[in-house]
């Protein structure tokens, strides 16, 4: 049986997002069913268009970029594409930023509030970034 794992990114720096990317993606693609609830300073970073680099924490956030690790956005739509996993952002999120589904990223599935992703992670892992 497949495990469930429910990621909540609300970071906005590398280390973080990159972190939560490589467990989406590496779990997708072994079979897990796998969400991942886009909210805070984690979501303008899946905003069409916004070219801007997530701050590194620290020297290893340098690190990942300078040698050449694939970027957590990549691996969130590698994880979507290849493993079926749910990348949902945070209705609340979306109102106080005033952006719509329209201005996402095209892997990014339906709006969703946190209330009902606490509902659908009932029985899974939780992992918070």
């Amino acid at each position: 049986m497949a495990n469930k794992i429910h990621i909540v990114c609300v970071s906005g720096t590398r280390e973080k997002l990159q972190m939560a990317a490589m467990i989406a993606s590496v779990a997708a693609a072994t079979g897990d069913q796998v969400s991942v609830f886009l909210s805070m300073n984690a979501l303008p970073y899946f905003v069409k268009g916004n070219g801007a680099k997530a701050p590194a924490e620290g020297e290893l956030g340098a690190l990942l970029e300078q040698k050449g690790v694939p970027p957590f956005k990549h691996l969130f739509q590698q994880a979507a594409e290849l493993g079926d996993a749910k990348l949902l952002p945070c209705s609340m999120a979306l109102d106080l930023m005033k952006i719509t589904k329209d201005d996402l990223d095209p892997e990014l599935g339906p709006a969703t509030g946190l209330t009902r992703f606490l509902s659908d992670a009932e029985g899974g892992q939780i992992l918070t970034f």
